[in-house]
């Protein structure tokens, strides 16, 4: 359903790569106090090192999988949905009723992400999300045909 061609209008990853240096961070600076109190353990800090940076990349694979925000000229992916951007009727001056669904499968939009209710055209309105809500939305609007209104 997705086309790798078509030109990206709106990305956030979801998650950057820097949290996998957490671990060896940790490690290093472990390794250097314990360097000025006497016998470093050259076992166990890279392996403490190694287990924080595996724990950390699971958590960014999962990020970027469940987080992700991509808007094409022909489809928006919320997350693992992916919506053809011509089931969209509309963007703006759409109210958000109650129970209306999130996009990307979850029960309510992500914390610290900003909603934005979309207009489907079989009349539902859907909750589409990102970090940058008005960037979305602007883009969308522009694929809808309707220029965003600057407040």
């Amino acid at each position: 359903m997705t086309d790798p061609d078509a030109p990206v209008l709106f990305a956030e990853p979801g998650s950057s790569f820097w949290p996998l240096l957490w671990g060896p961070i940790f490690a290093v600076l472990g390794a250097a106090v314990e360097a000025m109190s006497g016998r470093v353990h050259t076992v166990a800090w890279p392996l403490v090192g190694l287990a924080l940076a595996g724990i950390a990349a699971v958590w960014v694979a999962s990020r970027r999988r469940v987080l992700c925000v991509r808007l094409t000229t022909k489809t928006l992916t919320q997350g693992q949905e992916t919506l053809t951007v011509e089931r969209i009727a509309e963007v703006d001056e759409v109210g958000t009723p109650v129970g209306a669904r999130v996009l990307g499968g979850g029960w309510a939009v992500p914390r610290k992400f900003t909603e934005v209710p979309v207009r489907l055209d079989d009349g539902t309105v859907v909750l589409a999300w990102a970090l940058d809500g008005e960037g979305l939305r602007a883009a969308l609007a522009g694929l809808v045909g309707k220029s965003p209104e600057v407040e």
